[in-house]
């Protein structure tokens, strides 16, 4: 049996997101699209302080949703620590990407999209919602951000 910890207060829990966003190298992506339904990969990325900047191959069926329909799902963290953001993805071409985000996002990643042969994509995602909770006890208050705005 576990012992509940006491739920977080905003502060706390805004500390603990934006340190996993900082500190995470993995995440899972959930999209979907009219044709192929829901579909969820997990995907290396990069945490600018304002967005998530992933990449996958453009012709992948996350690609094709993303570029269908920017709406977006992530999670982070165990289930027991979770944070799940809802946004909106913007496609990102290399040349716009920039040398110095793209060689950040290499070196975060360990991978360098770049250098590939196949297409890849970047998309940059903008969080709208972010919800963050450990245990039922911290269901109540798990809204971080709302409408693009950090609370507190």
């Amino acid at each position: 049996m576990t012992t509940q910890e006491p739920p977080r207060g905003l502060r706390e829990r805004l500390r603990d997101t934006r340190a996993r966003l900082e500190d995470d190298v993995d995440l899972w992506v959930a999209t979907a699209g009219a044709s192929r339904g829901a579909h969820l990969i997990p995907l290396s990325y990069l945490w600018d302080g304002t967005a998530i900047l992933v990449s996958t191959p453009r012709d992948s069926i996350t690609g094709r949703n993303l570029l269908a329909d920017g709406r977006v799902r992530l999670g982070l963290g165990p289930t027991r620590d979770v944070v799940v953001v809802d946004g909106v993805a913007e496609p990102v071409d290399v040349d716009e990407l920039g040398r110095e985000t793209g060689d950040a996002f290499a070196a975060k990643t360990g991978f360098d999209p770049r250098t590939l042969d196949e297409p890849y994509q970047y998309f940059r995602i903008r969080p709208r919602r972010v919800q963050a909770w450990r245990e039922v006890n911290e269901l109540a208050g798990r809204d971080l951000m709302r409408d693009g705005l950090w609370l507190g």
